[in-house]
């Protein structure tokens, strides 16, 4: 790795006057390659992006380059591009800070990537429930289309291509690819049942390949600088740089953009520490959906491989951070009452699981929950793992193992003090959220 210090490449002139406006990226070498990268060889482009080692930034961390190759081609069908901007993990907010402040490197990026995967038209699903950085991806899209860079002929290369922003409902399970895709056609957003994988029969049927609002915005980077560039940030295993989000009980939450390899104890810092008076408990590396570390595990590599291997996965790259105030039980009940409520209810597994799960964690909390539950919910959430549709099942199943792993006592105690006395089996939930902002 190249050094842990920041390494500010998508996030580096966001201190500009209006850093989202195209004459401010332009004057930071954006569309500089663009015409470049057009007459190059679709399959050169996605064996640049294979051989940069490119993951997607979504969560699964898939590697971007082989994403790209399994649309088939010469196949007679359109080829769609859909940018996943539904952000909605609890702890997650990085992709939108990269709309409202970066959007035209997303614009370039999503013009690459169609000229990769043969695809005319691109969709950029955002969330609905974020209008200001709807409105700014539309601007961008506008002041691309004045300059050429989409519409017709696009720079003289004979390439042709259409970038739609869609605004979305407002729900979590859309964030799941195939929810999403559905939710574009025009249906209620449920997961698809797969094999066939969207990269055969995606949106309307046809080869779609869906990526994240980051994966997409490196890409434009990488097609600048070079594979050997990129691959001097990061790990041989995770090269590259990484936004990360940093939230909960830290002096300076915000966003930090460094190399993977980087440790949390190293984003700590950067982050001015833990608020003054009070002490690391816990952390979760991304989102809400993998499990907990404790301080421990500060001085772990954040890449793809060394969470796993510490029992954990590293998500969206969003880690939140919690100090001694915070109770385990009121966490997880929080996170497991959002996946409760999101759940498409398509599937029993998850359906069915979210609320048995969730029904438990609220008998500890009231103090009247039997002891036997504490183990029983673990074989719960084994029964769901893996058994759902979509991913959410999995998110749903994993917060409370990995709790109960280090934090074993606060449930046990929880069966008979109930945190607080604030919940009784007539009692009306009261939970704080467990991404507090820094006191």
């Amino acid at each position: 790795m190249s050094g842990t210090k920041l390494t500010p490449v998508i996030t580096e002139y966001w201190d500009d006057a209006k850093p989202w406006s195209i004459d401010s990226y332009r004057s930071h070498g954006g569309y500089s390659t663009l015409k470049q990268s057009l007459e190059t060889d679709p399959d050169d482009v996605i064996a640049t992006i294979k051989d940069s080692g490119l993951r997607g930034r979504g969560g699964a961390g898939f590697p971007t380059g082989m994403k790209w190759s399994f649309v088939p081609q010469n196949d007679g069908k359109p080829h769609y591009l859909v940018v996943n901007a539904d952000e909605s993990e609890p702890g997650a907010c990085k992709d939108i800070p990269i709309m409202l402040a970066n959007p035209h490197a997303l614009i370039e990026g999503v013009i690459m990537t169609c000229h990769a995967i043969r695809a005319h038209h691109a969709f950029i699903y955002i969330r609905g429930e974020v209008p200001h950085p709807i409105r700014r991806v539309h601007q961008a899209v506008a002041e691309a289309r004045a300059a050429g860079f989409i519409g017709k002929n696009i720079l003289g290369t004979g390439i042709d291509l259409d970038v739609v922003v869609h605004g979305g409902a407002g729900a979590y399970i859309c964030g799941e690819e195939t929810a999403l895709l559905d939710s574009l056609e025009g249906l209620r957003g449920q997961p698809r049942l797969k094999p066939p994988f969207p990269a055969v029969a995606g949106l309307y049927a046809s080869p779609t390949v869906v990526n994240n609002v980051e994966t997409i915005t490196s890409v434009p980077y990488i097609i600048r600088n070079g594979v050997e560039w990129y691959r001097g940030f990061g790990t041989e295993k995770s090269p590259g740089f990484k936004v990360w989000a940093v939230s909960g009980h830290v002096r300076r939450p915000g966003i930090y953009e460094a190399p993977l390899g980087i440790t949390m104890r190293e984003l700590l810092d950067y982050a001015g520490g833990i608020r003054e008076g009070h002490e690391l408990k816990f952390w979760l590396p991304g989102g809400s959906s993998v499990p907990m570390l404790t301080a421990d595990h500060l001085d772990t590599p954040l890449t793809y491989e060394d969470m796993v291997e510490a029992g954990s996965m590293l998500g969206t790259g969003t880690p939140m951070v919690f100090d001694e105030t915070t109770s385990v039980v009121k966490a997880i009940t929080r996170w497991l009452e959002f996946y409760k409520h999101e759940s498409c209810g398509k599937c029993t597994p998850c359906r069915e699981g979210t609320y048995w799960i969730t029904g438990t964690l609220e008998k500890f909390q009231g103090g009247f929950g039997q002891e036997k539950e504490v183990d029983e919910l673990v074989e719960l959430c084994n029964q769901i793992m893996g058994r759902s549709f979509c991913a959410l099942g999995d998110a749903a199943a994993t917060p409370y193992p990995g709790a109960l792993k280090y934090f074993r006592s606060e449930f046990t105690d929880a069966l008979t003090q109930p945190p607080d006395d604030l919940f009784s089996p007539s009692a009306t939930m009261v939970i704080p959220s467990p991404a507090g902002v820094a006191g």
